[in-house]
């Protein structure tokens, strides 16, 4: 799992509209990459959204928000366009980003366990090092600390 410190991993994902998305190409800028378990899910809408808006004041900031999931593109394409979403929804059905990530993890629900996406988020700077990593926060509390750590 990266660190506070750390180049940041580079992964290549497809998109909502199945266009490849490198992490490497968006050196240069600031990025705020958030997982999510499931797209039109309450929680991940209420992050999600919380996202898009803050997205004009993210964008002060030189910086993009990218979501990543297990959802198929589709999923993801149907589901940007419900919630108005301006910035890229991420692919990973084999979830082997998120693993890299430390974002795949053992959860629990009605006392069965399973695994699953765990709600994370991290900030990039315009060098690709990690500058923040919040595994395990809550939706609305993603949006509010990856703001704070961009200086908003």
């Amino acid at each position: 799992m990266p660190e506070i410190g750390d180049t940041a991993p580079d992964f290549e994902l497809k998109n909502q509209d199945g266009q490849t998305v490198r992490l490497s190409d968006l050196r240069g800028q600031k990025v705020i990459l958030f997982a999510y378990p499931k797209a039109a899910t309450s929680g991940c809408t209420t992050q999600a959204c919380g996202f898009r808006d803050a997205l004009p004041q993210i964008e002060t900031h030189n910086a993009v928000v990218l979501g990543i999931s297990p959802d198929e593109p589709d999923a993801l394409k149907k589901w940007r366009e419900k919630e108005g979403l301006a910035y890229d929804l991420l692919s990973d059905p084999t979830h082997e980003t998120l693993e890299a990530w430390g974002a795949w993890g053992e959860k629990s629900m009605y006392g069965k366990k399973y695994f699953g996406v765990v709600r994370s988020h991290w900030v990039i700077d315009e060098a690709g090092k990690i500058v923040d990593t919040q595994v395990k926060v809550s939706p609305k509390d993603s949006v509010v600390k990856a703001l704070k750590v961009l200086g908003g």
